[in-house]
């Protein structure tokens, strides 16, 4: 890892994903009552549309960062498409936040099995029920929807549905921001280096100005 120039609030680790731990250790345990796990996803088209929307974080390890969504909703198809995105952290109370950048891939059938029965009954039910990211004519029809679902699985356990699981994106570049005086933050970022075919990621730490 690069030496900063200057010494950090903080102190950095020389893997991205362990800093990231940290920070977000720090986030559960003195974020401010905010919901740690709340990230901003950005996709885009393959003609380069961006959009973005709130999702939620479900599990993180050396492999990359986990979300569950409807596979047939707006970012799914995008993600389909064009096979990259960035999330955002954001946490206000601690004046810190990391973005990332990588590539998107669903993960195994048995994990989003395994996620999928450790959510309540209403929203497993409500993944079934839900035409995620298409024109409904009223709230009324979307709750009609609900109570057909759960009146065909009524009595027994909630299927995943096929069009519904999670996502896994693989970061290629960490960047980590603390909030510095006068408006000069500090910004270190990671890039990943793959040059070596089988070996392990090397990361490459760099400061950039505010």
């Amino acid at each position: 890892m690069t030496t900063p120039s200057e010494p950090w609030p903080h102190g950095f680790h020389s893997d991205p994903m362990e800093q990231f731990r940290a920070w977000f250790r720090d986030a559960q345990e003195q974020g401010g009552g905010a919901d740690p796990h709340e990230m901003a996803l950005a996709t885009a088209t393959p003609e380069g549309r961006p959009s973005v929307r709130m999702v939620l974080l479900k599990s993180f390890d050396e492999r990359g960062f986990v979300f569950y969504t409807n596979y047939e909703s707006r970012k799914s198809r995008e993600l389909e498409a064009n096979p990259h995105a960035a999330l955002l952290f954001w946490w206000r109370a601690l004046d810190r936040q990391v973005r990332i950048e990588g590539s998107v891939a669903r993960v195994a059938a048995d994990q989003s099995d395994a996620y999928f029965r450790s959510r309540p009954r209403e929203s497993q039910l409500s993944a079934w029920a839900s035409p995620q990211s298409r024109v409904i004519p009223d709230r009324a029809h979307l709750e009609r929807l609900f109570q057909e679902t759960e009146e065909k699985f009524e009595g027994r356990d909630v299927p995943r549905p096929p069009f519904w699981g999670g996502y896994r994106l693989t970061p290629r570049v960490m960047e980590f921001w603390v909030a510095g005086p006068a408006r000069r933050h500090y910004r270190l970022r990671y890039r990943r280096d793959d040059a070596a075919p089988g070996a392990p990621p090397v990361w490459i730490a760099e400061q950039l100005g505010p």
